[in-house]
């Protein structure tokens, strides 16, 4: 079976200037995510897919791929996973490599755990035939049933009705179903999902984290608070 771990890693962060290889505990961001699917005991073809020829030297440096360069026209902000393993996929196939599924590792991960890369892409093998993909997930505490947008200065619900019932809105918490955020920290996805234009396909394998075991990097104080919890976690092992 071929398992392709595709790492993106644009160089156009806004939050971060040039967040994937902002060091954090003496290397770049970007290198923890290539640590961990090296570390995976499932064997992985592992690649970075950047926009920028500086990242793709630092991505070689700690052992990943960088058969090609990413397009700056799908490395934008509003740019989507969709365009970049797309892309990945067709120049891959240029050297007659297509693999059986993809696992994503955002880079904004540094913490994430080997062994749930491990019990992740396990779960995915065992019931890939009967899915397209695989996301982990957290427990929302906000209800999306309680929600609103707001159309011509007036209040448009985004749920009028849920089933049989009416204004769920107006409902009790206890009485609406109970939500789920799709976090980001691994992502797996049948190649053939892909290839017919999806990024997730409509059978999707949730994996459920607990809220306080994945720490996201996105501005300076999510880099800050992550450097904090690897420098405890580094006196806890002296």
């Amino acid at each position: 079976m071929k398992i392709l771990c595709i790492i993106p890693a644009r160089s156009g962060s806004k939050g971060i200037e040039n967040k994937n290889i902002k060091t954090l505990g003496g290397k770049p961001l970007m290198a923890w995510s290539i640590e961990q699917a090296k570390e995976c005991k499932y064997k992985m073809r592992i690649i970075v897919s950047t926009d920028n020829t500086d990242y793709a030297e630092i991505a070689r440096m700690y052992g990943a791929e960088t058969p090609f360069i990413r397009p700056i026209e799908i490395s934008q902000d509003l740019s989507t996973d969709y365009e970049f393993m797309e892309h990945s996929l067709g120049e891959l196939k240029k050297e007659n490599y297509e693999p059986d599924f993809i696992v994503q590792l955002r880079p904004t991960y540094p913490t994430r755990k080997v062994e749930l890369l491990n019990e992740t892409i396990k779960l995915f093998i065992e019931n890939r035939s009967e899915y397209d993909s695989l996301r982990t997930i957290i427990p929302f505490d906000k209800s999306p049933f309680k929600m609103y947008t707001i159309e011509d200065n007036c209040l448009n619900p985004l749920f009028r009705q849920l089933g049989d019932m009416e204004e769920p809105y107006n409902q009790c918490r206890q009485n609406l179903p109970k939500t789920y955020l799709h976090n980001g920290y691994i992502d797996i996805v049948n190649t053939n999902i892909i290839k017919n234009g999806k990024i997730s396909g409509n059978k999707i394998l949730p994996f459920l984290m607990s809220g306080s075991e994945y720490h996201d990097i996105d501005y300076a104080e999510d880099f800050k608070k992550v450097e904090d919890i690897l420098i405890s976690a580094k006196k806890k092992c002296l």
